[in-house]
């Protein structure tokens, strides 16, 4: 669709669990998303995150009482609307509302009740998130519409951005009462085939068969299932990060996208030059430190430092086939460097181990619950012992890496820049943030074709067999576990035989691939979806309004 002015917005508001609030990749979507938002929108993009950290001070929030004061004034008294308003400590610091819901708790039921005669929402049988997601969701349509009302937007190009099932409500909640506003509702990845992956369903082969709502009560997921779906299918716009989760959506939430829109990166921050040389040094110093004091000897300074990383999802993020490879990899007699593999999924731990002269030789933090501890029991049924003799090492750091673990004391990223490869062996990633940020990083990768970064650098930038390219995208299915892990086995043991020019030209080509996939380059996507939201709303309205229009 060409972009027309009379469908680009006046007014941005972007809602999201994640807003203020570091949970998992969909704040790395949105925090580096906001500075080039911040710099077409100045000022009229606003976010809309929950304010959850009560007496704590939010690390990502800078508040600011002078802005839209008497606004904020009017919804706290007289609407019993309470928002704080600041911005957002990210590059182009956007203005940020966090709502407070828990009032709402007290009207629970009524609002379910509401959302079922209006909409079919069942949430008879939530539990858990849903409750406390639907209604700070809620709550930030009233917080939308009070904002709008207030200001007399009624004359101008608003649209609402909701993020994942958690932000539903919002997008139900303005179709009904401001249906004048335009809604657009992403999913990052579909509630229910997520959960078919992360049961050890085959989710691939048989996805044409599978019912949604039938698979979201046999997985007891009927709740999320319900309001992802009813929002996708009564928003102006419905949208998804790419191709292998468009054809999901249009199969379990039964609404084709009407446009995909990739996730980018901004990556200003990443050091240049001397500084990227000065912090990859300093991250390898941190990194073989730690490993040392884990494994209790010296690592030969030549070893090669790899990684997976991301949510601790033992199955759809391939965890189980990163330890399997390395289990391959150590049983290759011509392997002649040492390998370093770090796990850094975030666990249920108790905190920093304080004594590495005893006990176990692959984890930096004590887990609460180590017996029933996926990981580590993978690791141990294989027999991997970490000894001098071993070439392959496997360490488990089961820790957020926010800069204050206690172990390495570095933020992910700061640790990111050492490593000479990274590998995402996924089974179910809608896009992959991880593979994303490694190239950005100038850290060769390994993903799948089950991953839709992977589906898009198969496409534009992985034309050569290997990993000169700077990534190797393998070919994956419900099936062939064992051919995927034999082929990471094999890629690290080429990684170990390249040269020094060989490696500086894959991580080169690594950085090349990133530039393409930055928000630069993929937010067109967006103001065209911005554009499909005002043009369908536009159409919507020129129709007597129903409440159910489908």
């Amino acid at each position: 669709m060409e972009i027309d002015a009379r469908h680009t917005p006046d007014y941005l508001f972007e809602t999201s669990w994640e807003v203020c609030n570091k949970v998992g990749g969909i704040y790395t979507v949105l925090s580096t998303r906001a500075n080039i938002l911040q710099k077409i929108y100045t000022n009229r993009i606003f976010f809309i995150g929950p304010d959850v950290w009560g007496t704590q001070e939010n690390p990502w929030f800078k508040e600011d009482k002078t802005l839209f004061s008497s606004w904020s004034e009017f919804a706290s008294h007289n609407q019993h609307l309470p928002v704080r308003i600041g911005r957002w400590k990210v590059p182009g610091e956007p203005i940020v509302f966090l709502v407070k819901f828990d009032a709402f708790f007290e009207k629970q039921n009524d609002i379910y009740a509401e959302m079922w005669m209006d909409w079919g929402v069942d949430s008879i049988a939530a539990y858990g998130d849903y409750h406390e997601s639907t209604m700070f969701a809620y709550a930030t349509g009233m917080v939308i519409e009070s904002f709008y009302r207030f200001h007399h937007l009624e004359a101008e190009n608003v649209i609402v951005h909701c993020n994942e099932w958690m932000t539903g409500a919002t997008a139900l909640y303005l179709r009904k009462h401001v249906p004048s506003i335009a809604t657009l509702f992403t999913t990052h990845a579909t509630s229910i085939g997520r959960s078919i992956a992360g049961n050890n369903l085959p989710l691939y082969d048989h996805l044409q068969e599978y019912n949604g709502d039938q698979m979201a009560r046999q997985l007891n997921m009927t709740a999320k299932h319900s309001i992802e779906k009813k929002a996708a299918q009564y928003v102006d716009c419905f949208t998804t990060v790419s191709d292998i989760t468009a054809v999901e959506c249009t199969q379990l939430l039964q609404r084709q996208p009407d446009i995909v829109t990739p996730n980018g990166f901004e990556k200003d921050f990443i050091p240049q030059g001397a500084d990227h040389t000065h912090a990859r040094k300093r991250a390898r110093k941190v990194l073989f430190n730690v490993a040392e004091k884990i494994v209790g000897h010296t690592i030969h300074p030549d070893a090669l430092l790899i990684a997976t990383s991301g949510r601790y999802e033992y199955k759809n993020k391939g965890i189980d086939i990163f330890i399997d490879a390395m289990n391959l990899l150590r049983k290759m007699p011509e392997l002649t460097k040492d390998v370093i593999a770090f796990i850094m999924v975030p666990g249920w731990v108790k905190g920093p181990r304080k004594d590495f002269s005893r006990g176990c030789p692959f984890i930096t933090h004590e887990l609460v619950d180590p017996q029933h501890d996926m990981v580590m029991n993978h690791i141990q049924r294989l027999g991997f012992c970490n000894s001098t003799e071993e070439r392959v090492k496997i360490i488990f750091v089961p820790s957020y890496l926010n800069g204050d673990d206690g172990i390495f004391n570095l933020p992910y990223y700061d640790l990111l820049i050492g490593l000479d490869m990274t590998v995402f062996p996924s089974y179910y990633e809608p896009w992959g943030y991880t593979p994303h940020e490694s190239i950005a990083f100038s850290v060769p990768t390994i993903t799948t074709t089950l991953a839709g970064f992977g589906v898009w650098a198969k496409k534009e930038g992985d034309k050569k067999e290997g990993i000169s390219d700077g990534i190797e995208v393998i070919y994956r299915d419900d099936k062939n576990h064992s051919d995927v892990t034999g082929e990471i086995a094999s890629l690290i043991y080429e990684l170990t035989l390249q040269s020094n020019e060989q490696v500086k030209l894959s991580k080169q080509s690594a950085s090349a691939l990133a530039h393409m996939a930055d928000w630069a380059h993929f937010i067109h996507y967006y103001q065209e979806a911005y554009c499909k939201a005002l043009h369908n709303s536009f159409i919507r309205l020129s129709h007597p309004y129903k409440l159910k229009t489908e």
